[in-house]
């Protein structure tokens, strides 16, 4: 769905109207854009980004200046998920109750994935196309939800695609590898690459990392490899969408995966 200023010629937007969603735009270079009157970054280029959380309210307001001084306003409807929410019992004290150390570990690891993702670069391939890093039997959604022992845990955000151990994992699109830690503690290993105005890709659970910190990677480019990494009950891979700290639905920017898979024979 694509909303539409008054002179299309001056704005467009691509994206999903709909919680989790990462929408990106263009405009006129120099302008300025707020998004519930919180200013959004606008590249030289006139492209920008922003995302709704997994439960975005329905309405919001996108304004622009021009740089001719005009201004206006959108209004943009936003669809609600319908999340699958699972309910276990009889889940063991360990697991419910991590160990201090484990914990303290976690919060290192939580602290260096937050600072990859406020990278807020001036790389543009957050606006193209993107690519599945892998395909295969999407195992896990985003937005869905386990409630243990009768305690909500914290929400799925991401897509989880079952393969082995050992497929390679390719870019989804340009970028710069901003993280390359082999062993966190729960997502084991863990990747993550800028795409530019807070747009990244993280990938968790990872058996192996063939770039480091730094390098810059091209759409396609592999990556790593597929692994049962870090707090796991088989292998896949955990791709994430980011807008900054804002946890998006990577299958928002990239075709149904049902269109991308060999079709099998009749």
């Amino acid at each position: 769905m694509v909303a539409q200023a008054e002179d299309a010629s001056r704005i467009s937007l691509q994206g999903k109207m709909e919680q989790g969603a990462l929408v990106r735009g263009v405009t006129e270079p120099g302008s300025e854009i707020s998004l519930d009157g919180k200013p959004l970054r606008v590249n030289k280029a006139g492209q920008f980004a922003f995302g709704f959380e997994r439960d975005a309210t329905p309405d919001h307001k996108l304004a622009i200046r021009y740089p001719d001084g005009h201004t206006e306003e959108l209004s943009l409807s936003i669809a609600a998920q319908d999340y699958k929410i699972s309910r276990l019992t009889g889940i063991s004290k360990k697991i419910m109750e991590p160990n201090p150390a484990d914990v303290a570990r976690a919060k290192k690891d939580s602290q260096m994935v937050r600072e990859a993702r406020d990278t807020d670069s001036d790389l543009s391939a957050f606006a193209g196309k993107f690519i599945w890093p892998v395909t295969g039997r999407i195992s896990g959604v985003y937005g869905s939800q386990r409630v243990y022992n009768g305690v909500a845990g914290n929400p799925h955000y991401g897509v989880d695609i079952a393969r082995p151990t050992g497929t390679v994992v390719v870019a989804p699109a340009d970028g710069v590898i901003t993280l390359a830690v082999p062993d966190m503690f729960y997502s084991g290993g863990t990747m993550i690459i800028d795409h530019g105005l807070g747009v990244s890709s993280s990938f968790l659970h990872l058996s192996k990392l063939y770039v480091k910190p730094g390098t810059q990677v091209k759409q396609g480019q592999k990556v790593a490899e597929i692994g049962a990494t870090g707090r796991v009950t088989g292998p896949h891979l955990d791709w994430r969408i980011n807008w900054y700290q804002m946890r998006l639905d990577p299958q928002t920017v990239v075709p149904a995966m049902s269109t991308v898979l060999p079709q099998k024979s009749q």
